[in-house]
């Protein structure tokens, strides 16, 4: 009789368990288009470029993956840091980060994106396509968003490829190239990414 007890209970707790989880998980495909039309709502704004550009750094550090896309641009050089190194890396990064995604996307006017489908390539990573639709004088254009949904309430971005060229693999490229061309030296990369930061936005 206890063990028949304390089996419904186990049961109970499991099936509530599996309803919380799948209550609050966040679906990827909407993930990706809640993400886009906020994206595309800041950029409708009549404000300034600066202005612009301070709302889309929100929205990335709330939906994007920047320590682990820092992390992969590293490379094979990642393993040859002290942790002082990756935390002053990480912290340099992110700000050459959102400088960088905000600036260029802020140019654009109007971007309307359409997710059209989503594919699940393992338990940690979605992949979610879409199609930047076209404008009088832009082409379509069709971009794949990479997911992090290791935990499925907090999905991330890691990864953009727009019409099959992987932003963070150029990035990756990149930095490794920089690193490279100055002898392993990880202070060339650094400097790098400070001077871009300190760099003036035409505005």
């Amino acid at each position: 009789m206890y063990k028949k007890k304390f089996f419904f209970f186990f049961l109970l707790i499991f099936i509530n368990f599996i309803y919380i989880n799948n209550s609050f998980a966040i679906d990827p495909y909407s993930f990706v288009q809640e993400t886009a039309d906020r994206a595309s709502e800041a950029l409708n704004k009549r404000q300034s470029k600066e202005e612009k550009m301070e709302i889309l750094k929100t929205i990335a550090k709330e939906t994007v993956d920047i320590r682990g896309i820092g992390f992969y641009s590293l490379g094979k050089h990642r393993k040859n840091m002290t942790n002082q190194e990756k935390k002053e890396y990480l912290d340099i990064f992110e700000k050459y980060f959102l400088k960088s995604f905000s600036s260029r996307l802020a140019e654009y006017t109007d971007p309307r994106i359409r997710v059209d489908s989503q594919k699940k390539l393992s338990d940690k990573y979605t992949m979610v396509s879409s199609t930047l639709l076209a404008t009088e004088d832009k082409p379509e254009v069709k971009i794949d968003w990479r997911v992090v949904t290791k935990d499925p309430d907090n999905p991330l971005i890691i990864d953009v490829v727009i019409e099959g060229v992987s932003l963070a693999k150029v990035q990756k490229e990149e930095f490794n190239s920089i690193i490279q061309s100055n002898d392993g030296d990880m202070n060339a990369l650094f400097k790098n990414l400070k001077d871009f930061v300190k760099k003036k936005i035409n505005t």
